[in-house]
């Protein structure tokens, strides 16, 4: 048992280099697949992302199930993206390049429908995601952000100066209907 947990059966330079080329394959797969799937904006897009684990287990292990060689795959996945993301805080172009940018999916209560399209969103999924973030139509938003990273970003009209007036204008109608000592 012991030999089984401890003893990596592929050379370890072996299992390095797996890891690290299947790592960069996802990196650049879904830059090219695009900010939807990580948006997981449908189950589809949740599934695909589960499956591409699956599938690309064995290129990482390859013949090795041991222990060793299981966290010595993780180390090098770990540390791969690590060295990923502070080359990217480094050098900002470079970010924008493996990561992309943000991309404008409403503006002013108006879908872009160029855009939605661009990404496969549908109207529907996007009020979907729209009502998650606690906005109930495409009039209250004034900005929708699909963010490089698949997050969706949603910045709802400021309404505080409407409320403001609206206050002071009730203030002002229940001054105007009673002076301060009378009583009711």
């Amino acid at each position: 048992m012991a030999r089984d947990l401890l003893v990596v059966q592929i050379p370890l330079l072996e299992k390095v280099l797996r890891s690290i080329t299947v790592y960069l394959f996802l990196v650049l797969a879904l830059r090219l697949a695009g900010k939807r799937e990580l948006a997981q904006l449908n189950s589809f897009d949740l599934v695909v992302l589960l499956l591409l684990s699956n599938t690309v287990q064995n290129a990482i292990i390859g013949a090795d199930n041991s222990l060793v060689g299981g966290l010595l795959g993780a180390t090098v996945l770990l540390g791969a993206n690590y060295l990923t993301v502070r080359l990217g805080f480094r050098h900002p172009a470079v970010a924008r390049t493996l990561e992309g940018t943000p991309t404008v999916l409403v503006q002013k209560g108006s879908m872009l429908d160029g855009n939605l399209r661009r990404y496969l969103i549908t109207k529907e999924e996007l009020m979907a995601a729209v009502r998650r973030q606690g906005a109930r139509n495409l009039e209250d938003i004034e900005l929708v952000v699909l963010e490089a990273n698949g997050a969706l970003t949603v910045e709802q009209h400021d309404r505080t100066e409407q409320i403001l007036e609206r206050l002071n204008r009730i203030e002002g109608a229940l001054a105007r209907g009673r002076s301060p000592g009378t009583a009711r």
